[in-house]
Order: C-alpha cells, then sequence, then structure tokens
C-alpha cells in the first residue's frame, strides 16, 4: 500500500516543455507495463510539441482547463472530463489555448 499526496510530491519539468511543470505520482518500476502516473499543469499558451513514442501508449484526462490535442495532425478539443488514448507511434502535441491553467492526469503504458 502506497498513499501519495499531490501537494508533497516536488514539481518536475516536462520533457517535452522544460517551462511545464508535473508531478509524478508513480515511477516506472511501481506497477508492471505503467512508466508513469503524472499530473501536468500547462499555463496559459503552454505547448507540449510534438513527439511519439515507439514503444508505448499514453493515456490523458482532463482535470481543468481547456486545450487541444494534436494527433497525426488532426485536432481534438481537451476539457474537464475527456480522455484520450495515444498508440505508440502517433504524433501528438497538447497546447493550452485556454485563459486558465490545463491540467492533464496522465500515464504511460508499455508492454
Amino acid at each position: 500500500m502506497e498513499y501519495i499526496s499531490l501537494k508533497e510530491l516536488p514539481n518536475q519539468s516536462v520533457s517535452h516543455n522544460q517551462s511545464i511543470k508535473k508531478k509524478t505520482i508513480l515511477n516506472k518500476g511501481k506497477l508492471p507495463h505503467i512508466t508513469n502516473f503524472s499530473q501536468a499543469i500547462f499555463a496559459p499558451k503552454q505547448v507540449a510539441y510534438v513527439h511519439n513514442h515507439d514503444d508505448m501508449w499514453e493515456v490523458f484526462y482532463v482535470e481543468k482547463g481547456t486545450g487541444i490535442i494534436k494527433i497525426n495532425e488532426r485536432e481534438y478539443i481537451l476539457e474537464k472530463g475527456v480522455c484520450v488514448l495515444v498508440e505508440p507511434n502517433e504524433n501528438h502535441e497538447i497546447i493550452n489555448n485556454g485563459d486558465d491553467n490545463l491540467i492533464i492526469n496522465y500515464f504511460g503504458v508499455v508492454n
């Protein structure tokens, strides 16, 4: 059993944009096949630039705010309550186009 509080976790930078901060709730190795479970906070106009993962699925759940996720150049709206699954090798980019923080909880899954 583990009990983890977001308020006690340190801020880290998201690898696709160092100015976006995240808190890693579970690190790789804690659960089989899960690379991480994190919460990222995108300030207005911040972007996690286009990238892909050849060995990982990513699941994004929007807790707060609005934005856009581009998957293979197609745009999808992000808003509270939306969940998006990005498959391996799909190019994806997340953009906060709103006026408030965009808060996304996400995790990665490998074979």
